[in-house]
């Protein structure tokens, strides 16, 4: 882990808002890249734009007190999971909204009751309820999962930031796969 970096995470644990927005700043780019692919992942007709996403994140993140980030992994993952969170909020208010009209124009592959919006909603709620249940049995997976599939980072880049080898990272990465499965296979 960059020593900067580091230390940015421990100051701004301490409650220094400066430190924090330091952290922020010094890995905005890297946190675009994260809700680019999470905008792409969530569907095309979702109409949320990638600085709203990330700047929501954002504010979620530093209104949070008592967070505590051991390093950047931990920060990217989590700053995963609340854009994930986000965009399954933002999907579920627009449905609500949608379900609150009297007269609704309803296109060919839409439910009269909605259910158009299940294509994106439903895969997500079910993948974030999967790894919700993983990160309850092994919070390292549910972490590798957030740094591979939604951060966008490769075995080998895992294996330096978590300091073991990139065979580890493949063992850790087919068990994760096997816990979201069954998950997912829950009722």
């Amino acid at each position: 882990m960059n020593t900067a970096i580091g230390e940015l995470i421990r100051t701004a644990e301490a409650g220094n808002g400066a430190a924090a927005n330091e952290l922020f700043a010094t890995l905005y780019r890297e946190l675009h890249t994260i809700a680019e692919r999470q905008l792409r992942q969530g569907g095309s007709d979702l109409s949320l734009g990638t600085t709203t996403l990330l700047h929501e994140a954002y504010l979620d993140i530093a209104a949070r007190e008592g967070l505590h980030f051991v390093d950047r992994p931990h920060f990217l993952a989590y700053a995963s999971r609340a854009m994930r969170g986000l965009m399954i909020d933002y999907v579920r208010r627009r449905r609500a909204k949608k379900r609150g009209r009297e007269f609704q124009i309803v296109q060919l592959h839409e439910q009269p009751d909605g259910s158009g919006d299940a294509p994106i909603t439903e895969p997500l709620e079910q993948l974030a309820d999967a790894l919700e249940l993983v990160g309850e049995v092994d919070p390292a997976l549910a972490q590798l999962v957030d740094l591979h599939f939604f951060c966008g980072f490769s075995f080998v880049e895992i294996a330096a930031l978590r300091e073991v080898s990139e065979r580890t990272v493949r063992r850790d990465w087919r068990k994760a796969r096997l816990l979201l499965h069954g998950a997912l296979q829950e009722p």
